[in-house]
Protein backbone atom coordinates (compact mmCIF):
# COMPACT_ATOMS: atom_id res chain seq x y z
CA UNK A 1 0.00 0.00 0.00
CA UNK A 2 1.19 3.17 -0.95
CA UNK A 3 1.02 6.69 1.14
CA UNK A 4 0.67 10.18 -0.49
CA UNK A 5 0.75 12.97 1.13
CA UNK A 6 -1.07 15.91 -0.20
CA UNK A 7 0.81 19.59 -0.52
CA UNK A 8 -1.83 20.78 2.10
CA UNK A 9 -0.43 18.19 4.71
CA UNK A 10 3.57 18.44 3.30
CA UNK A 11 3.32 21.86 3.98
CA UNK A 12 2.03 21.21 7.30
CA UNK A 13 4.38 18.74 8.23
CA UNK A 14 7.04 21.26 6.97
CA UNK A 15 6.00 23.81 9.68
CA UNK A 16 5.95 21.13 11.82
CA UNK A 17 9.34 20.22 11.75
CA UNK A 18 10.37 23.72 11.38
CA UNK A 19 9.03 24.72 14.80
CA UNK A 20 9.65 21.69 16.44
CA UNK A 21 13.43 22.37 15.44
CA UNK A 22 13.52 25.88 16.50
CA UNK A 23 11.58 24.77 19.72
CA UNK A 24 14.70 22.25 20.74
CA UNK A 25 17.49 25.11 19.92
CA UNK A 26 15.46 28.10 22.10
CA UNK A 27 15.15 25.79 24.60
CA UNK A 28 18.65 24.38 24.85
CA UNK A 29 19.76 28.25 24.42
CA UNK A 30 17.35 29.49 27.32
CA UNK A 31 19.01 26.42 29.73
CA UNK A 32 21.97 27.82 28.37
CA UNK A 33 21.54 30.87 29.48
CA UNK A 34 19.59 30.19 32.99
CA UNK A 35 22.59 28.20 33.80
CA UNK A 36 25.45 31.22 32.59
CA UNK A 37 22.67 33.73 33.98
CA UNK A 38 23.26 35.15 31.03
CA UNK A 39 19.26 35.82 29.74
CA UNK A 40 19.35 39.08 29.28
CA UNK A 41 22.37 39.00 27.36
CA UNK A 42 21.16 36.18 25.14
CA UNK A 43 18.11 37.92 24.17
CA UNK A 44 19.54 41.72 23.16
CA UNK A 45 21.77 39.21 21.36
CA UNK A 46 19.15 37.33 19.71
CA UNK A 47 17.27 40.83 18.87
CA UNK A 48 20.26 42.39 17.21
CA UNK A 49 20.68 39.63 14.71
CA UNK A 50 16.63 39.89 14.16
CA UNK A 51 17.52 43.44 13.25
CA UNK A 52 20.46 42.73 11.09
CA UNK A 53 18.27 39.95 9.60
CA UNK A 54 15.56 42.21 9.01
CA UNK A 55 18.19 44.63 7.20
CA UNK A 56 19.69 42.65 4.71
CA UNK A 57 18.16 40.94 2.54
CA UNK A 58 21.23 39.18 0.98
CA UNK A 59 21.16 37.84 5.56
CA UNK A 60 17.56 36.60 4.91
CA UNK A 61 18.85 34.85 1.01
CA UNK A 62 21.83 33.20 3.50
CA UNK A 63 19.29 31.75 5.90
CA UNK A 64 16.09 30.81 4.41
CA UNK A 65 17.76 29.61 0.89
CA UNK A 66 18.74 25.71 0.89
CA UNK A 67 21.37 26.51 -2.04
CA UNK A 68 24.46 27.22 0.13
CA UNK A 69 26.00 24.37 1.89
CA UNK A 70 26.21 24.25 5.32
CA UNK A 71 29.96 25.09 4.83
CA UNK A 72 29.05 28.13 2.85
CA UNK A 73 26.43 29.42 5.70
CA UNK A 74 28.85 29.02 8.38
CA UNK A 75 31.71 30.37 6.74
CA UNK A 76 29.29 33.83 6.11
CA UNK A 77 28.09 33.63 9.38
CA UNK A 78 31.61 33.71 10.63
CA UNK A 79 32.36 36.56 8.49
CA UNK A 80 29.11 38.59 9.28
CA UNK A 81 29.54 38.37 13.15
CA UNK A 82 33.41 39.00 12.93
CA UNK A 83 32.66 41.77 11.17
CA UNK A 84 30.12 43.09 13.48
CA UNK A 85 31.51 42.12 17.14
CA UNK A 86 29.20 39.42 17.32
CA UNK A 87 30.05 36.66 20.02
CA UNK A 88 28.77 34.91 23.00
CA UNK A 89 26.20 31.89 23.28
CA UNK A 90 23.81 33.80 20.52
CA UNK A 91 26.10 33.46 18.05
CA UNK A 92 27.99 29.71 19.20
CA UNK A 93 24.08 28.41 18.47
CA UNK A 94 23.44 30.43 15.63
CA UNK A 95 26.64 29.16 13.98
CA UNK A 96 25.54 25.35 15.54
CA UNK A 97 22.10 25.48 13.63
CA UNK A 98 24.09 26.42 10.28
CA UNK A 99 26.61 23.73 10.76
CA UNK A 100 23.79 21.27 11.61
CA UNK A 101 21.85 22.90 8.21
CA UNK A 102 19.13 24.29 10.65
CA UNK A 103 19.64 28.00 9.90
CA UNK A 104 16.18 27.48 8.57
CA UNK A 105 14.62 27.66 12.33
CA UNK A 106 16.74 30.54 13.76
CA UNK A 107 13.61 32.95 12.91
CA UNK A 108 11.44 30.80 15.23
CA UNK A 109 14.30 30.10 17.27
CA UNK A 110 14.55 33.48 18.58
CA UNK A 111 11.14 33.87 18.34
CA UNK A 112 10.42 30.79 20.55
CA UNK A 113 13.41 31.73 23.29
CA UNK A 114 11.86 35.58 23.55
CA UNK A 115 8.23 33.43 24.63
CA UNK A 116 10.50 31.50 26.97
CA UNK A 117 12.58 34.94 28.24
CA UNK A 118 9.27 36.43 28.72
CA UNK A 119 7.39 34.20 30.34
CA UNK A 120 10.58 33.85 32.87
CA UNK A 121 9.70 37.35 33.74
CA UNK A 122 6.30 36.53 34.09
CA UNK A 123 5.36 38.81 31.23
CA UNK A 124 2.89 37.54 28.19
CA UNK A 125 4.51 37.75 24.86
CA UNK A 126 1.98 39.32 22.30
CA UNK A 127 2.72 39.30 18.58
CA UNK A 128 1.92 42.18 16.23
CA UNK A 129 2.19 43.04 12.81
CA UNK A 130 1.98 46.28 11.73
CA UNK A 131 1.70 47.72 8.25
CA UNK A 132 4.53 50.51 8.90
CA UNK A 133 7.17 50.45 11.62
CA UNK A 134 5.77 51.71 14.79
CA UNK A 135 7.43 54.31 16.59
CA UNK A 136 8.40 54.20 20.84
CA UNK A 137 5.07 56.03 21.67
CA UNK A 138 2.57 53.90 19.96
CA UNK A 139 4.59 50.99 21.07
CA UNK A 140 4.22 52.08 25.11
CA UNK A 141 0.83 52.89 23.90
CA UNK A 142 0.12 49.37 22.82
CA UNK A 143 1.77 48.03 25.58
CA UNK A 144 0.09 49.33 28.29
CA UNK A 145 -3.39 49.17 26.70
CA UNK A 146 -2.82 45.37 26.49
CA UNK A 147 -1.37 44.97 30.23
CA UNK A 148 -4.15 47.29 31.41
CA UNK A 149 -6.29 44.10 29.03
CA UNK A 150 -4.62 41.27 30.00
CA UNK A 151 -3.73 42.48 33.60
CA UNK A 152 0.01 41.46 33.55
CA UNK A 153 3.50 43.07 32.14
CA UNK A 154 3.82 42.58 28.20
CA UNK A 155 6.41 41.80 26.56
CA UNK A 156 6.05 42.82 22.06
CA UNK A 157 7.36 40.83 19.28
CA UNK A 158 6.70 43.20 16.50
CA UNK A 159 6.90 42.35 12.66
CA UNK A 160 6.80 44.75 9.78
CA UNK A 161 4.01 43.39 7.35
CA UNK A 162 3.07 46.19 4.37
CA UNK A 163 0.44 43.49 2.97
CA UNK A 164 -1.98 44.06 5.70
CA UNK A 165 -2.33 48.06 4.20
CA UNK A 166 -2.67 49.30 7.56
CA UNK A 167 -3.78 48.76 11.24
CA UNK A 168 -2.84 46.31 13.15
CA UNK A 169 -3.07 42.48 14.02
CA UNK A 170 -2.05 41.43 17.63
CA UNK A 171 -2.02 37.49 19.22
CA UNK A 172 -1.97 36.59 22.34
CA UNK A 173 -2.02 33.12 23.57
CA UNK A 174 -4.86 31.54 21.26
CA UNK A 175 -6.35 35.15 20.89
CA UNK A 176 -6.52 37.38 18.06
CA UNK A 177 -7.17 40.55 17.31
CA UNK A 178 -7.42 41.79 13.59
CA UNK A 179 -7.57 45.15 12.90
CA UNK A 180 -5.63 45.11 9.69
CA UNK A 181 -7.28 47.20 6.22
CA UNK A 182 -6.48 44.14 4.38
CA UNK A 183 -9.33 42.30 6.17
CA UNK A 184 -11.59 45.06 6.54
CA UNK A 185 -11.57 45.09 2.54
CA UNK A 186 -11.76 41.39 2.64
CA UNK A 187 -15.10 41.64 4.85
CA UNK A 188 -16.36 44.33 2.46
CA UNK A 189 -16.13 42.16 -0.34
CA UNK A 190 -17.85 39.56 1.14
CA UNK A 191 -21.12 41.28 2.46
CA UNK A 192 -21.20 42.99 -1.69
CA UNK A 193 -21.05 39.52 -2.99
CA UNK A 194 -23.49 38.42 -0.83
CA UNK A 195 -26.38 41.45 -1.59
CA UNK A 196 -25.50 41.57 -5.31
Amino acid sequence: MTETVSQENSGAQAITVSSGVATRYATALFELGLEEKSLDKIETDLSDFSKMLADSDDLKRLVKSPVFSADEQLGALIHIFDKAGFSGSAANLIKVAAKNRRLFAVPGMISAFHGMAAAHRGEVTAYVVAAQKLDKTHLDDLKTALKKSLGKDVSLNVRVDPSILGGLTVKVGSKMIDTSLRTKLNSLKIALKEVG
